[in-house]
């Protein structure tokens, strides 16, 4: 049994989650997976119910940072750190570096909030390696550091909401996997996992690829690329012209939006079949229409939501966990009617926010 397998059934999650909607006020408690010991995604995890504290003590001043604001799943995490600041009570100043290629802005953006004096940063962060003596840094000044969505290499992190990634894109690789065994007849695949560099996309490639061993899918090309959606709609324009012979296109979420567009300009709607591995409204438009198979959820609303409580509760002095993450599971037509959408997506009528007061 491959590593990542045996992590999946390992913790026991489940293909879905019997969770009732919640609404913005009363999200909690919610099922979350937490790795013992932190920091290792190899480690054991255990299922608890998380549930935040009623109201921080004093107006804590919470800086969060974000690659960019270029897609509905960063607005799902903003929605999550504005609504749990506001109803925890506490200030909150959030900065976005424009795209993966600006580390360099990110970092001084960082260091900004920093010395306005922030009293705490939690951090999308751009590279996984790169902001480790950034994140050493601002530990040294006592000033606690959460790691939120996409992972930092640090040891010496305050705090991780996030989930696994190689399970993400295992997940995703799973699916079509599982429609093509090996054996059924060759199928060629597109492969789109996000900006090089960024711990989440090398860990959900990685997750990808070890799905799809041993099955009839094919990985004919695999390009990286910002997760701009003009960005993607060019990697996915490439290769149809190198590869017209393709049966899926497997990627990131503004990936997978660009492309439907594309294949129905195209006449290859019926050809080319769709998968995300991770969630936006776009992807999730697509599985109701029927132009997209499926995407799993991370649950990337309540991602945002567990930051800021673990930062009061680091702030405070308080009992935390120091790694947390919600339970994956695929969304697909049999149950895109069910799931539990606002811990997915943000309200329909959410705009980037970027302060709470």
């Amino acid at each position: 049994m491959n590593f990542i397998y045996k992590l999946f059934f390992a913790v026991g999650v489940t293909a879905t989650l019997g969770i009732g909607n919640v609404v913005a006020e009363d999200w909690y408690p919610y099922p979350v997976e937490v790795w013992n010991p932190p920091f290792d995604m190899a480690s054991p995890r255990t299922t608890v119910n998380y549930t935040p504290l009623e109201k921080a003590e004093k107006p804590w001043d919470i800086c969060v940072s974000f690659p960019h604001m270029k897609d509905a799943y960063w607005l799902a995490v903003d929605y999550g750190v504005v609504a749990e600041s506001e109803r925890l009570g506490v200030k909150m100043q959030l900065v976005e570096a424009g795209g993966y290629t600006n580390l360099n802005k990110q970092i001084s953006q960082i260091e900004d909030c920093v010395a306005r004096g922030a009293d705490a940063v939690v951090i999308g962060a751009i590279s996984f390696d790169g902001m480790n003596n950034l994140v050493r840094e601002i530990r040294g000044k006592g000033t606690p550091v959460i790691d939120v969505i996409n992972g930092i290499s640090s040891p010496e992190l305050s705090a991780k909401s996030l989930v696994s990634f190689g399970e993400m894109g295992y997940k995703a690789g799973e699916y079509i996997a599982n429609l093509h065994p090996a054996g059924s007849g060759k199928v060629q695949v597109a492969w789109f996992p996000g900006p090089p560099g960024a711990g989440w996309v090398e860990a959900g490639n990685a997750g990808f690829q070890e799905a799809v061993a041993g099955s009839d899918i094919e990985v004919v090309d695999t390009k990286y690329g910002d997760t701009g959606k003009e960005i993607q709609l060019k990697l996915v324009e490439d290769t149809l012209e190198a590869y017209p012979d393709i049966q899926y296109i497997v990627g990131t979420s503004p990936t997978v939006e660009a492309s439907i567009s594309l294949l129905r300009s195209r006449g290859l709607t019926d050809q080319i079949s769709l998968v995300a591995y991770y969630f936006t409204p776009g992807v999730f438009r697509g599985i109701k229409r029927g132009q997209v198979l499926a995407a799993p959820t991370d649950s990337a609303v309540i991602q945002g939501r567990v930051a800021i409580d673990q930062t009061v509760r680091i702030l405070e002095g308080k009992e935390y966990e120091k790694h947390v993450g919600p339970a994956l599971y695929v969304i697909d037509s049999n149950n895109i009617d069910t799931f539990d959408r606002g811990s997915s997506l943000a309200p329909d009528d959410f705009k980037p926010t970027f302060t709470v007061n």
